[in-house]
């Protein structure tokens, strides 16, 4: 049978005829996409040169290579994909031992390589591609040095296919926990979930009733140390009260240890919406794993967090606010350039007309009590004394509005230029009073950075020029000074509303609401225009 003679290894005549068929196969894809049935095959350009590099000889010969093909396929739902995006279904069917007699073993072939280079593809670069989501994403998607038929050969050729293929994913910790946390919640799921909580009144120590008895049953459906219920489980007891304090660190809300609104609303979530969230957070990983090595600065929009690595480390992290669910702060890679020492604010265009014309039409004075003035392009003070501001409401406003170097300037006293098109740009800010807030999202776009100091002496890495008391020093003399950083690090804004360790998950709130995009994209069938290198 051809089935038989396709995965024996044997060169028989059967295998000539597998070979002409595959070049059949391979010559009516110049009029359309290859097809087996009904199913296109993604990879077409690249299958056909594959096949032709070895003169359309079968590549599925060694023994045992096409179920293992078939079990990874089925174990990409450990990675948060869809089994069926890599034609499960037709393989089982086909590698069905009392199905061999009817196999075209020539379609088998192309379609097990199809499944191989898709599989590949999205463990390497994501299912989606987020430029199509993000005008201006601008991360590494690119194979490199990487010849994608050399590397389908390698991996045949490869002691085991499954750990040539996982070599494709991200090599990266917090990749591999968020995956132990998928496999966690999935269990979860298949013993049944979690109740829900009813609404009603906050839930707070020293009360008791059936709605504390399903807090308690929620919180122990969902916990690795579930809270003693020694006191009863319908008593709201010091156990009960630690549990909830330790899901609220979970889920990014302030750890009161009652259980109010918020906290009950994130309760009754349900396992499967985080199981698809921790799914849209690996493919989040999967589009940025290329870039996270060496040295560079990460911003976590949705985590509120800034970290610094430097020589493969963590040597400095930090709180951030970041932009208005409708000034939404963009994500995008750039490279840190210059820290500035006591900045002026120059209004970007977009506050300008949204924030402060208002303001300076129905108080002109305004501006002189905010160590504000107009500059004309040549840099010079425009006396505005008299000004009619309501009309460049509806015309364009010749002149820029600057803010001095102070303690009031909303730049604070330290500014990290990283050009980018979206104008965006790290700072200090004197509103410290945000950073202690849980739910960050509340400037115009860039981003607050709490302990700034600290960041520019790393940045800058100059023991003898930039100690910490130089860089004091030099906000002290309230005089505006760049320097340009000795660690021009990369610079990374990305969004990721879960995160894992060996601690466990933290989920956060979708503030922008991207989510929704990511998790369709990965629930559709996948789409390949053409293999990037």
């Amino acid at each position: 049978m051809l089935f038989v003679a396709l995965i024996s290894g044997a060169s028989t005549a059967a295998d000539q005829a597998t070979s002409g068929r595959i070049r059949v196969l391979i010559e009516q894809s110049r009029a359309g996409p290859i097809r087996i049935g009904a199913t296109p095959l993604a990879a077409g350009h690249l299958i056909a040169e594959f096949y032709q590099r070895r003169s359309f000889a079968p590549a599925w010969t060694r023994p045992g290579q096409a179920q293992a093909m078939l079990a990874l396929a089925e174990r990409s739902a450990g990675h948060g994909l869809d089994p069926a995006d890599y034609h499960t279904a037709a393989l089982e069917r086909m590698l069905d031992p009392a199905a061999q007699a009817g196999v075209d073993a020539a379609e088998l072939d192309l379609l097990l390589t199809d499944s191989l280079i898709r599989l590949a593809y999205h463990l390497h670069f994501g299912k989606l591609n987020p430029r199509e989501l993000y005008p201006g994403w601008n991360f590494a998607r690119s194979l490199g040095s990487i010849d994608p038929p050399q590397a389908l050969e390698d991996a045949l050729a490869a002691p085991s296919l499954r750990d040539a293929v996982e070599r494709y994913a991200p090599q990266l910790p917090q990749y591999r926990e968020l995956r132990s946390a998928l496999a966690r919640y999935r269990a979860i799921e298949a013993a049944g979930g979690w109740p829900q909580v009813p609404k009603g009144p906050a839930l707070a120590k020293g009360m008791q009733g059936e709605r504390v008895g399903q807090l308690r049953a929620r919180l122990m459906a969902e916990s690795d140390a579930p809270p003693s219920d020694a006191a009863g489980p319908a008593r709201f007891d010091d156990t009960l009260e630690a549990a909830v304090r330790a899901f609220q660190t979970q889920q990014g809300l302030d750890p009161t240890g009652t259980a109010g609104a918020r906290t009950l609303e994130a309760l009754n979530v349900g396992v499967a919406q985080r199981i698809d969230q921790i799914r849209v957070n690996l493919e989040r990983l999967r589009w940025v794993a290329q870039d996270l090595s060496g040295d560079y600065l990460m911003v976590d929009v949705a985590g509120y967090r800034a970290r610094l690595f430097l020589d493969g480390r963590i040597a400095w992290s930090a709180r951030v606010v970041v932009g208005q669910p409708y000034r939404e702060t963009p994500a995008f890679r750039a490279t840190m350039r210059d820290v500035v020492f006591n900045p002026t604010w120059t209004v970007p265009p977009t506050i300008l007309r949204e924030d402060v014309l208002p303001k300076l039409v129905s108080d002109p004075g305004w501006l002189e009590r905010n160590h504000m003035r107009a500059v004309d392009l040549d840099g010079h003070t425009v006396d505005t004394a008299g000004f009619d501001w309501a009309r460049f409401e509806s015309a364009r406003l010749p002149y820029q509005i600057v803010q001095d170097a102070g303690p009031a300037n909303p730049l604070g006293r330290i500014k990290f230029l990283l050009p980018n098109p979206h104008d965006v740009y790290l700072h200090d800010t004197p509103a410290r009073a945000l950073f202690e807030k849980t739910q960050r999202a509340f400037s115009s776009g860039c981003i607050r950075v709490e302990r700034p100091a600290e960041l520019a002496v790393l940045l800058l890495d100059d023991p003898v020029r930039w100690s910490a008391q130089a860089v004091a020093a030099q906000i002290e003399t309230g005089q505006t000074h760049s320097a340009r950083v000795n660690r021009p690090v990369p610079v990374m804004l990305l969004y990721f509303t879960a995160e894992a360790d060996a601690s466990g998950v933290t989920f956060r709130r979708d503030v922008y609401g991207r989510d929704r995009a990511v998790l369709l994209g990965l629930n559709r069938a996948p789409r390949f225009t053409k293999i990037d290198r």
